[in-house]
């Protein structure tokens, strides 16, 4: 690392400007255009970056806030490298935080949808927050098998109409990244920008954020990164999960036009919290063998915005509905 630093004694390193807009002080700092954060990205996707340069650079953006120009830079640049076959997919479903409190019961939505023929592709990545049930590991013990291609995707998608991609299959440089959560002692923008990687186009888009203030701007970037469909929401643990003890607003795109919807509070007294994850009473949840009050609750909501966010139902109304009778129906 020393030899490499030292190369750049008696000339610049082509990155060393991007640190500097963004850390150039409290008058002298600025946001990235679009094109500097696609420059940028893209120099740190073809790993043409050092060590120091990456750390700085994405604690200084982690202390003022990535922008939408920003992220739409990054997610593009990240699309752009991206090599994948195209496929037929009917919904995108980001899965980063993991569950500490709730089960996941936004996997369980997911798994109805497909059963009823929605095509539905779910990628993340696990074990990158100490303490967390991340979906990868539920899916294995629910026997699902974990893509590692696109042509893993195809096949899930065909004899399931469900695939899961782990992000270190869609680009390793991310996974290493995302992973420095525990080295840095915080987030970066890249838990940010991999829920709206999109790597198969799909029709229809959903993100969870942890803090409300990113949903606009989650919105935002989907609109310039002209999705047509999309939802995003604060929800349960971080992941695409509807609350059943608190409002829910959603902020979304309906055929290319953004829109905002709330969803009320459903229950009168905070839920309990789980005592443990047991992955058994879980699974007999979805096997109909148990019933979870407030779990069927989140399952139903979060399918009902899944709904209508892939135009499957004309209104938030009719989504919930719909929903009941799909996960009524799931066998």
């Amino acid at each position: 690392m020393n030899n490499k630093r030292n190369i750049y004694k008696d000339f610049e390193h082509p990155f060393a400007q991007f640190v500097r807009i963004v850390g150039k002080g409290k008058n002298g700092a600025r946001s990235l255009t679009f094109d500097e954060a696609y420059q940028a990205f893209s120099m740190i996707l073809k790993d043409e970056v050092l060590d120091v340069q990456l750390g700085a650079f994405l604690m200084l953006l982690r202390v003022k806030e990535e922008s939408v120009d920003e992220l739409t830079g990054f997610v593009q640049a990240t699309r752009d490298q991206l090599n994948f076959k195209p496929l037929d997919v009917d919904l995108d479903w980001s899965s980063y935080a993991g569950k500490r409190k709730h089960y996941p019961w936004f996997l369980l939505a997911a798994l109805t949808l497909a059963k009823h023929g929605y095509k539905i592709v779910m990628h993340g990545a696990s074990g990158h927050t100490i303490n967390r049930l991340y979906t990868e590991q539920v899916l294995e013990y629910l026997g699902f098998p974990i893509c590692q291609n696109d042509l893993d995707v195809e096949q899930q998608l065909n004899q399931r109409n469900f695939a899961y991609i782990p992000l270190e299959a869609i680009s390793p440089i991310l996974s290493d990244l995302i992973s420095l959560r525990n080295v840095m002692g915080l987030r970066s923008p890249i838990h940010t920008l991999a829920r709206l990687i999109n790597p198969f186009n799909a029709k229809a888009t959903m993100q969870a954020i942890f803090h409300p203030a990113y949903r606009a701007s989650h919105q935002r970037a989907a609109f310039q990164l002209g999705y047509q469909n999309s939802a995003v929401i604060k929800g349960e643990g971080g992941e695409f999960e509807r609350n059943p003890d608190a409002k829910t607003l959603i902020c979304g795109i309906k055929d290319g036009e953004t829109y905002e919807h709330e969803l009320p509070k459903l229950t009168d007294n905070r839920s309990p919290i789980e005592e443990e994850l047991d992955l058994a009473v879980f699974k007999a949840v979805w096997e109909a063998k148990q019933t979870h009050e407030y779990g069927e609750i989140a399952v139903t909501e979060t399918m009902g915005i899944a709904l209508y966010t892939m135009g499957a139902c004309s209104s938030y109304e009719d989504a919930m509905q719909r929903a009941k009778t799909l996960w009524a129906e799931r066998f």
